[in-house]
């Protein structure tokens, strides 16, 4: 199961990461999120030791939301180096994820 990240931990994990991150922002009541939340989970998987595959909850962690300046979910963003290096915003494949993360790690 993907990390959930929070305000508590979210620089050290994300940000001081030495490998590609991939963060979804999600909430319970988003069936696009509900969607894509095996998908993230299976991502969490595959890719351990290459990449960190976690969410935020964006009614919990509303800190980090807007720190991004999140108004859609989902929204996923990859980070690699502390920055933001790609962005998608609504449901998106298990494919498209797939070679997002590949090309950043």
């Amino acid at each position: 199961m993907a990390k959930e990240f929070t305000t508590a931990d979210f620089d050290e994990v994300v940000l001081q990461s030495k490998v590609p991150v991939l963060v979804d922002f999600w909430a319970e009541w988003c069936g696009p999120c509900r969607m894509i939340t095996p998908i993230i989970n299976e991502l969490h998987d595959e890719f351990k030791n290459k990449a960190v595959v976690g969410k935020v909850n964006v009614d919990s962690e509303s800190d980090i939301s807007a720190r991004y300046g999140i108004t859609s979910i989902p929204t996923l963003l990859f980070f690699k180096d502390g920055e933001i290096v790609d962005k998608h915003v609504g449901a998106a494949s298990k494919g498209q994820l797939e070679d997002k993360l590949n090309s950043l790690i």
